[in-house]
């Protein structure tokens, strides 16, 4: 028994929620923003320039994690405060970058902002299983909230900023109104106000439960630690079949934005129609930690998987009626929280105690860093190798390369995974 009291979940739920509007305010629209033409107000940038600002500057950052968020965190200094320093220097990066046209300037600020930001996904992950009691229960409710936060931020941009005279309307998404001139080149601003939330949310760090690095453990490199969990089977084919589903997830942030463009949607309706995910993501997240008991990792997962699969699938038959292809979107809510919330929630079942920020990096390296990389590289590939004469992306064939990737990612996994028990924490050497 412990006597130091339990920190109430509602902390930690607004943690998370800051945590993904910060994400949620920019990245919807980013693709929509460097793709458009400089004549609408866009900056004009090429499918593989594009792949590179979104694929490898965030995997830089993932990279730099275990280094940077893990070591530093697991080791030397409180959490909560290494989160507050990393939030306000992204959001001041975040803020320069809104008002650059250059490529190259793009590319570099890109990549500083992934440094500082891409550690914050891991460390706000193992704060909060550090202080639940249920992981398995817990944390879907509390991650939850990320979700809503992801919700509220690609919503509230554009209805403040981006339209007028909002209707509501029976197809997503659901919220309309008339544009503002030069609604493409006011996308920049998503930037901006992703800032203002990375400032506040820093700030509010500042008063999260208290988490000290561990003092007591055996091997002063955390990652080293964490990087031989990669000796369990069950974590290794996790990791392997979470390299190939992060890349599938990469493409959807980078082509989505301008297939719903391509269907006919509006660039103030793109960033709210892709948050139906996020609707369906809170239905699912709700339920995870049920499913888990009943179905076990390796079938959640699975259908997490399978699910990308779907999607990409239905997104693959043009004759399909518009409303149809957006409303599939809410199977990104089962491909999120099935697959990458059962991941880590296992990831951290899996580590010892005094590696837990260390492990959620090192995972990281897989899902926001080779696969990043990997899925800008497939999408620029694909947008140069489906490329239509008259412009744009002949979609259909483009989608069906990535459906297929999902599915055999889907049956690999479901083949070879395992799940074992808890690795125990070596014992304490004496001095």
């Amino acid at each position: 028994m412990t006597n130091e009291p339990r920190p109430t979940l509602g902390p930690l739920s607004l943690m998370m929620l800051l945590q993904y509007a910060v994400w949620g305010a920019w990245l919807p629209l980013a693709g929509r923003y460097l793709s458009a033409p400089t004549a609408d107000g866009g900056l004009g940038f090429t499918g593989p320039q594009i792949g590179l600002i979104l694929g490898l500057a965030g995997s830089v950052g993932a990279m730099a994690s275990p280094f940077i968020a893990g070591q530093v965190a697991d080791r030397y200094f409180r959490t909560e405060r290494f989160l507050a320093f990393l939030l306000l220097v992204g959001g001041v990066v975040k803020w320069i970058t809104a008002s650059q046209t250059d490529y190259a300037a793009w590319l570099w600020l890109s990549i500083l902002y992934s440094v500082v930001y891409m550690p914050t996904l891991a460390l706000s992950n193992s704060m909060a299983f550090a202080h639940l009691t249920d992981r398995d229960r817990q944390f879907p409710k509390v991650r939850v909230w990320g979700t809503i936060g992801w919700i509220v931020a690609s919503w509230l941009f554009p209805m403040i900023y981006l339209q007028s005279d909002l209707t509501l309307q029976w197809m997503p998404p659901f919220l309309v109104g008339s544009e503002l001139d030069g609604v493409t080149a006011r996308l920049a601003d998503s930037l901006r106000f992703s800032a203002l939330i990375s400032w506040g949310y820093g700030a509010y760090c500042l008063f999260l439960p208290h988490t000290p690095p561990r003092r007591d453990a055996v091997e002063k490199l955390a990652f080293a630690k964490a990087f031989r969990l990669l000796r369990e089977p069950s974590f290794a084919v996790l990791v392997a079949a979470s390299l190939p589903i992060s890349i599938i997830h990469q493409v959807y942030f980078i082509q989505t934005p301008s297939f719903l463009s391509h269907l006919g949607l509006q660039d103030s309706q793109i960033g709210p129609a892709m948050t139906i995910g996020q609707f369906s993501e809170i239905l699912i997240m709700a339920a995870l930690g049920w499913m888990l008991s009943r179905l076990g990792f390796r079938r959640v997962i699975a259908i997490g998987a399978l699910a990308y699969f779907v999607r990409y699938f239905i997104w693959s038959i043009p004759t399909l009626p518009v409303e149809v292809q957006v409303a599939s979107q809410a199977l990104h809510g089962v491909c999120y929280a099935c697959f990458f919330a059962s991941a880590y929630i296992y990831a951290d079942r899996l580590a010892p105690p005094d590696i837990r920020h260390s492990v959620q990096t090192v995972f990281g390296i897989i899902i926001l860093g080779g696969g990043p990389v990997l899925g800008g590289i497939l999408s620029g590939w694909l947008a140069d190798r489906y490329a239509l004469a008259a412009g744009g992306v002949e979609f259909a064939s483009l989608w069906r390369v990535v459906a297929l990737l999902g599915l055999a990612t889907a049956i690999g996994f479901y083949a070879l995974f395992r799940e074992t028990s808890p690795v125990r924490s070596e014992p304490a050497s004496s001095a």
